[in-house]
């Protein structure tokens, strides 16, 4: 096999693609080598940037276009993740007044998890192509009870309950290829009918996943596509048709149009539910050094350019397509959060329950999967997006779980995807160590 090295950036990324798309790698023991990009004698990283070793629940950060290195500052690094068992007793890391616990554990690649209106969890199991549900809560932490509603999906990630509102009577399902959709009441533990296939969807390389929502007045389907390469261009590349995007059909399937464009990979998208907005959180591209360029979080424009992969934040162009599209400059959209690069940020959920403080309501939380493109690893954590009380968000987040990567810098948690449980508490996956992670407020 070629060394790394020699292979061409286009080489790379199609291995790092296929890389992404295999479950997660087997625990290595504790007692081997560090990993590739350990922290020692890795100096500290200049801020607003940051690595795993300053991240620390409750601390702000906030990121502009301003901070923005140019191109190529850095080498171009590969460090994907070495991961390691969790030890014996360890926890992810939350702010002072909350109690982290494992709610459920030995699952094959949990990815998305989501509340439907009755209060039972659904939890996409990528790796085993099933949908699970877990129902009620124990003194413990822990579900009251487990069952599977769904199988023989292909690699499912995004659900959505249809018709919005207290009543669904459709579980739809984001496959990678394809979204379907079941019959469903209130209170089903099993579909109480087969899939019904309602939507093609472009697949193929690259990212896999399809992540699904609907408008509040219940007439918009949207669905999340990520590119299939790292920064293709689409006028030569057949392979980008229809991806990048947020797409938009009716909920029948039909009358599919592009949403909103230039969106590298929307891996995660959610709806206020207060004022019906569309927000998504994004997977910017790789390639150009450490500190570029940055994930985001962003509400989202109908119709509206996030740059990719001829421009990125602020009418930067990417130097891999110099010259390409300038009169599409102007029209980039500045993302409302800032992430650090290479954050791989997954999944968002708004949190409108009353059991957190109440400075939290109406706050994003997301769930950052963690870097391979970055000499010393960032990401590996959930995050708070504040909004104070506004439908706006400031450009500041804050760290909120943590811990995830050992001091030495393996690694034994991937935060993927969050939802509020009835009681309150946060519920986070984790395909890292193949748990779902519980995070309920206690007080001080």
């Amino acid at each position: 096999m070629p060394s790394w090295a020699s292979l061409s950036e286009k080489e790379r990324w199609q291995i790092v693609a296929y890389l992404k798309v295999l479950p997660t790698a087997k625990p290595v023991a504790i007692e081997q080598s560090a990993a590739a990009g350990s922290p020692v004698n890795t100096p500290p990283p200049t801020p607003p940037f940051t690595d795993f070793r300053y991240e620390e629940p409750g601390k702000t950060r906030k990121i502009t276009l301003n901070d923005l290195p140019p191109p190529y500052t850095t080498h171009s690094a590969s460090n994907a993740p070495e991961m390691a068992p969790r030890p014996e007793g360890a926890l992810p890391k939350a702010p002072p007044g909350f109690k982290v616990n494992l709610y459920a554990e030995g699952l094959d690649t949990p990815r998305v998890i989501r509340t439907a209106p009755n209060g039972d969890i659904f939890l996409a199991e990528s790796g085993s192509g099933q949908i699970r549900i877990y129902r009620g809560m124990t003194a413990a932490g822990k579900p009251a009870q487990t069952a599977v509603f769904a199988t023989h999906l292909n690699r499912p990630y995004g659900i959505a309950f249809y018709p919005v509102g207290p009543n669904p009577q459709w579980v739809y399902v984001g496959d990678t290829d394809e979204v379907v959709r079941f019959p469903y009441r209130n209170g089903d533990l099993k579909a109480r009918g087969p899939a019904e296939h309602i939507a093609d969807l472009p697949h193929g390389e690259g990212h896999w996943t399809r992540d699904v929502a609907f408008s509040l007045d219940n007439k918009v389907m949207f669905v999340a596509v990520g590119s299939a390469s790292n920064v293709n261009d689409p006028d030569t590349s057949p392979a980008e048709k229809y991806r990048a995007n947020i797409l938009a059909f009716n909920p029948d399937g039909s009358n599919r149009r592009i949403y909103a464009w230039g969106i590298r990979n929307p891996s995660g998208i959610a709806i206020d539910p207060k004022n019906g907005q569309l927000w998504t959180t994004v997977n910017e591209r790789d390639g150009l050094g450490d500190n570029l360029v940055p994930d985001y979080i962003t509400s989202v424009r109908e119709g509206g350019f996030y740059g990719w992969p001829w421009w990125y934040m602020g009418g930067h162009q990417d130097p891999r397509h110099a010259g390409k599209h300038p009169e599409l400059q102007s029209k980039v959209i500045t993302p409302d959060v800032i992430l650090q690069p290479h954050n791989a940020s997954l999944q968002i959920t708004f949190y409108e329950a009353d059991h957190f403080p109440a400075q939290y309501q109406g706050d994003l939380f997301a769930a950052e999967h963690g870097s391979w493109n970055k000499a010393t690893r960032v990401g590996y954590e959930v995050i708070r997006i504040p909004r104070h009380h506004t439908a706006k968000a400031s450009g500041e987040y804050q760290d909120f779980l943590t811990g995830f990567v050992l001091p030495d810098g393996r690694v034994w948690g991937r935060p993927v995807s969050l939802t509020t449980a009835p009681d309150g508490s946060l519920l986070v996956t984790d395909d890292g160590s193949n748990s779902v992670w519980r995070v309920n407020y206690v007080g001080h």
